[in-house]
C-alpha cells in the first residue's frame, strides 16, 4: 500500500456524527464479530490471573504476591482452586461466573525475544520470529473472510494505523476521545468534490477515497444512532464536560462497542492500551498495576456494555506481547518475561474456565530459569476463533496464520460453545 493511500485511509475514516447515508439492507443473520485488544508493554499475567495455588508463586514475590481468595478484603477473586483474578478486575468477574469469560494461561509467542518492538511485531504479523512479513494477520483475515466486503467491515481505534491491520485491504479508523465524533474538513461537500477530482486519474486511489467517504458516512450513521440511544437512557451525555479521567479507556471502549453494535457490517475491530511495563513499584492489590488494571477492567466492561445484544455474537480477545518474570526484582517490579495469559470474552466463549496446560513455577519448569514457560502458542488460541467462530476455511486459516503449530483442535472444543 502506498504512503499516500495509507494517509487517505487514516485521514479519512474517523467517525463523525450527523452525516446523511443511504441505508443498506442489514444482513439477515447476526454478523459474527471479533475485537482484539492489545495490552502494549507486557502486562504481568501472573498478577492478572494469579496462580495462588502454586506454592512457588508467593515465595517468588514476597511483596507482589496477591492473597488467596477469601483471606482478606483485597484478596484475589476465586476462579478455581489454582487461579484467582486480580481484585481490581472485579467488574469482569461476573462475566467469568456467567460463563462468558475464559483465560488461557502460559500462552504467548514461541519466539524468545524480550524486545517490546519485536514481540509486538510478531504478534501483529502473526509470524513469530519472522520480521519480513509485510502485512498484519487481521488484514489477511479481512481478505479471507467469507461474505460481502464493506467500508466498515474492519475498524481500527487509535491515532496511528496499527501493524496488525497493515496490508492491501481497506480499514476504517476511529479516533480516540471526544474528537472521534467531531466533523472534519473531509466531510464538507466542497472538500469531497475537490478530492474526488484530484484522485479521478488514479483508479486505485479514487476507489480508496470512495471507500473512505462511504466508511465515514456509515460509521456516522451508527454513532448517531448510539448517541440517540444514550440520550434516551442517560439524559445529557455531556454532563462530565469532557473532564479527564483514569477511565478514558472506558469511554473509548464503550464508543467502539456502540459503533460495532449499531453497524451490522462491522465484523473486525482492534484497539490497544499501553502502559504495562512495570519494572519499578508494581504493587500488589494496590498501587501502579492495580490502578491500571482497574481502568482496564472498567474499559472492557464498558466495551461489553456498548456491544449490547451484539456481545452474543462477539469474541473479544485480550493479549499482550509477552509476560513478566516470576520473581520480583530489586525495585519492587518485574522484568520482561515469556509466558502470559490471554483472555476471551463474549457470548460464543465457553467461559468460567482457566484453560491451557499449567507448567508450574518451580525452577526446573521455568523458561531460562526465570520465566513462566509458553506452553500454548498464541496462534493456537486465535485459530479456533477464526475458524469455528468466523467461519474461516482451512485454506483461509493457513493464509492468515502461516506456520500454525498443531494442537488447536482440543483447545477449540474447550474455548467455544458448540
Amino acid at each position: 500500500m502506498s504512503l499516500l493511500r495509507r494517509h487517505i485511509l487514516h485521514f479519512g475514516a474517523t467517525t463523525l456524527a450527523g452525516l446523511p447515508l443511504s441505508l443498506r439492507a442489514a444482513p439477515e443473520q447476526p454478523t459474527r464479530k471479533l475485537v482484539v485488544v492489545m495490552l502494549r508493554g507486557a502486562v504481568d499475567g501472573l498478577s492478572v490471573v494469579a496462580p495462588y495455588g502454586d506454592a512457588h508463586y508467593a515465595a517468588s514475590r514476597p511483596q507482589l504476591a496477591l492473597k488467596a481468595p477469601g483471606t482478606a478484603d483485597d484478596a484475589l477473586l476465586k476462579l478455581d482452586n489454582l487461579f484467582g483474578l486480580h481484585p481490581a478486575l472485579a467488574p469482569l468477574h461476573r462475566h467469568f461466573e456467567g460463563g462468558q469469560l475464559a483465560f488461557v494461561h502460559a500462552s504467548g509467542s514461541p519466539d524468545p525475544t524480550r524486545s517490546h518492538f519485536d514481540a509486538q511485531d510478531y504478534f501483529e504479523s502473526g509470524t513469530p520470529g519472522r520480521k519480513s512479513t509485510p502485512d498484519g494477520w487481521m488484514n489477511r483475515l479481512l481478505t479471507a473472510l467469507p461474505g460481502e466486503p464493506s467500508p466498515t467491515r474492519a475498524i481500527s481505534q487509535g491515532n496511528t494505523p496499527p501493524r496488525i491491520f497493515a496490508g492491501p485491504a481497506s480499514v476504517a479508523s476511529l479516533g480516540l476521545g471526544r474528537e472521534a465524533t467531531q466533523r472534519r474538513a473531509i466531510d464538507e461537500p466542497r472538500m469531497q468534490g475537490a478530492l474526488a477530482k484530484l484522485y479521478e486519474g488514479d483508479a486505485q486511489l479514487a476507489g480508496t477515497y470512495r471507500e473512505t467517504v462511504e466508511g465515514r458516512r456509515e460509521m456516522s450513521r451508527s454513532m448517531a444512532s448510539a448517541e440517540r440511544q444514550n440520550m434516551a437512557r442517560m439524559g445529557d451525555p455531556t454532563a462530565d464536560a469532557g473532564a479527564p479521567s483514569a477511565r478514558s479507556f472506558a469511554a473509548d471502549a464503550k464508543r467502539l462497542g456502540q459503533l460495532i453494535q449499531h453497524d451490522p457490517h462491522t465484523q473486525l475491530a482492534f484497539t490497544a492500551v499501553g502502559g504495562w511495563d512495570t519494572h519499578v513499584n508494581q504493587g500488589a492489590a494496590q498501587g501502579q498495576l492495580a490502578n491500571k488494571l482497574a481502568a482496564l477492567g472498567q474499559g472492557l466492561a464498558a466495551l461489553a456494555d456498548g456491544l449490547g445484544d451484539s456481545l452474543r455474537d462477539t469474541v473479544i480477545v485480550v493479549a499482550s506481547e509477552f509476560g513478566r518474570t516470576v520473581r520480583q526484582n530489586g525495585t519492587g517490579g518485574t522484568d520482561h518475561g515469556r509466558g502470559n495469559v490471554m483472555w476471551l470474552l463474549g457470548g460464543p466463549v465457553a467461559g468460567g474456565k482457566v484453560l491451557g496446560e499449567w507448567p508450574g513455577l518451580d525452577t526446573a519448569a521455568l523458561a531460562d530459569g526465570r520465566d513462566l514457560a509458553v506452553v500454548t502458542d498464541f496462534r493456537q488460541v486465535l485459530a479456533p476463533v477464526l475458524q469455528r467462530h468466523l467461519g474461516l476455511s482451512e485454506a483461509g486459516l493457513a493464509a492468515v496464520l502461516p506456520g500454525l503449530p498443531a494442537g488447536s483442535a482440543l483447545l477449540a472444543r474447550q474455548l467455544l460453545r458448540a
